[in-house]
C-alpha cells in the first residue's frame, strides 16, 4: 500500500485521492476506481500493485472521505452518488495525471471495480481520457447503448456465480459491442467465481481467479498502454 492521499483541483473543489508511483519514470498512468465501500485499503493495495509493477497509479476518492463496511451503508453511498459528478472528477484524475512530469503518453489506463467498473464504462463512453479500460464486475449502463461510443481498448472479467451480474448481462454488453462495430475488445467469465472475487479482504475472494485476472490486467495495460 506504498503511496500518500493527494488532491487536485476540478471545478474550483479539491478533490481527493490515493497516489502511488513506481521507483522507474516517466511511466503510463492508471486511474484505479473504488467499490461500493469507498476508498478502502483494498484499493489503495491495488493502486500500490500498480506502481510495484510499473505504473502511476491513481484512485479517486469519488466519496470524499466517507469509508463504510456494512453493504447496506455501501448501497446508501452508491445510491447517492452523482454520477455525473463521478465522472468529471475521474476525468479530471486523468488530466491531472498526464500533466506530471513523471507520467508519459496522451492517455490513460482506466480499471475500476463493481461499482466502479459500471463507472469505467461510462467514463469511456463519455470522455477521452481512456487508452484502455477494464471492468472487473461492473454494472452495464442504462441505456446499454452509451457503450458504442467506447473508443478504447476494453477487457472485461466477470464471475459466472456473480448473482448481481450474471453471465446473462455479460452477454447484452457483447451484443452492444458487437452492435455497435466494436473489435477491440475482450470480455472474460471466471464460471465458479462470485461477485468481488478480487477483494483479498472479502469472503468472496478466490485466490486462483484473482492471480490470473491481475495477470490478464497487467497483459492488457502493457499492450495498450505499454
Amino acid at each position: 500500500m506504498a503511496g500518500e492521499m493527494i488532491t487536485w483541483t476540478t471545478n474550483g473543489e479539491q478533490v481527493p485521492g490515493f497516489l502511488s508511483t513506481p521507483d522507474e519514470t516517466p511511466a503510463p498512468a492508471v486511474i484505479v476506481l473504488q467499490e461500493w465501500w469507498g476508498l478502502e485499503p483494498h484499493i489503495k493495495d491495488v493502486a500500490g500493485r500498480f506502481a510495484a509493477a510499473g505504473y502511476v497509479a491513481l484512485a479517486p476518492d469519488l466519496y470524499h472521505g466517507k469509508l463504510v463496511d456494512e453493504p447496506d451503508e455501501a448501497r446508501k453511498l452508491a445510491m447517492e452518488l452523482d454520477h455525473p459528478r463521478a465522472i468529471a472528477e475521474i476525468e479530471s484524475a486523468g488530466r491531472y495525471l498526464l500533466s506530471r512530469d513523471d507520467v508519459r503518453g496522451d492517455r490513460v489506463g482506466i480499471i475500476g471495480f463493481c461499482m466502479g467498473g459500471g463507472l469505467v464504462l461510462k467514463v469511456a463512453s463519455e470522455t477521452d481520457i481512456a487508452g484502455a479500460a477494464i471492468v472487473f464486475y461492473g454494472r452495464n449502463p442504462d441505456p446499454i447503448e452509451q457503450v458504442g461510443e467506447i473508443d478504447c481498448s476494453l477487457l472485461g472479467i466477470y464471475g459466472g456465480a456473480d448473482q448481481g451480474i450474471p453471465p446473462s448481462e455479460v452477454e447484452r454488453l457483447r451484443e452492444a459491442l458487437e452492435k455497435a462495430g466494436k473489435r477491440d475488445f475482450e470480455l472474460h467469465i471466471y464460471p465458479d467465481a462470485p461477485h468481488a472475487f478480487f477483494n483479498d479482504r472479502r469472503q468472496s475472494y478466490r485466490r486462483e481467479e484473482s492471480n490470473d485476472a491481475w495477470e490478464r490486467t497487467l497483459h492488457f495495460f502493457r499492450k495498450n498502454l505499454g
